[in-house]
């Protein structure tokens, strides 16, 4: 256990520091394109800084997994720490963003989340709860095995994991998904050239986040967690 705990401790630091790291590129993006602060709807930037930008969500991505795959010695560890390392990072560059620009102005202002395959959008609290959910799951597995169990999830609790992630990654992009479809836009949407995706984006200004979706997403994961635990409670309340 003390050795888990310092491996954990080490994917902290880490996944810390990524979080910070990503935040003063952002910085930097924002003195660029958003001097006057970032709000929709979003300002022209040049295609070749969005597929910049892509690349460098992409190697996020990697470096996530890699972190994961150094630290974890199966399948479910692999996923545990990868769960964690992400909601980290995640919730390390919002914190760097506020202490840095004192930004966003509440867990209610609206940013974008992510670029890949299309944009991610929502209030920032939406991302910060997802985050911790992660990080709630992922520890819960992590225990269980440290407490020399096999972690064995079953169909029905995989099933609501993965419905409730859906249901959250369904709500981030509902927004420009309806842009794509509404403009007709499915077919060229991947290729090089999205200059008209690009124009709609440019005057759209979000106003509404499907909550109703995101919270349902959040109950499946976290009525997942409740059997788990139920399943395992008496093991994990040994010392």
């Amino acid at each position: 256990m003390k050795d888990f705990k310092k491996l954990l401790l080490w994917v902290l630091i880490y996944s810390i520091a990524m979080g910070f790291l990503e935040a003063v590129v952002v910085v930097y993006l924002r003195d660029i394109y958003y001097p006057s602060g970032f709000k929709f709807p979003l300002m022209i930037i040049p295609d070749e800084t969005i597929r910049i930008e892509i690349l460098r969500e992409f190697c996020t991505l990697l470096m996530i997994i890699a972190i994961a795959f150094i630290t974890g010695k199966n399948k479910m560890e692999i996923f545990s720490y990868f769960l964690f390392s992400f909601a980290v990072w995640d919730l390390a560059y919002y914190a760097g963003l506020k202490l840095i620009l004192n930004w966003p102005a509440s867990f209610f202002t609206w940013d974008i989340l992510f670029l890949i395959p299309i944009p991610w959008i929502g209030p920032v609290l939406a991302p910060v709860v997802s985050s911790i959910s992660m990080i709630i799951l992922s520890l819960l597995f992590l225990f269980i095995q440290k407490k020399n169990a096999a972690v064995k999830i079953k169909v029905l609790e995989w099933v609501l994991i993965y419905l409730g992630a859906l249901l959250i990654f369904v709500s981030f992009i509902w927004d420009y998904s309806k842009i794509i479809i509404d403009n007709g836009l499915l077919k060229n949407i991947f290729s090089l050239k999205q200059s008209s995706f690009i124009e709609i984006s440019q005057r759209y200004i979000p106003s509404y986040f499907h909550w109703d979706i995101f919270l349902l997403g959040i109950f499946s994961i976290y009525l997942s967690i409740l059997i788990i635990l139920k399943r395992y409670g008496i093991l994990l309340r040994k010392t």
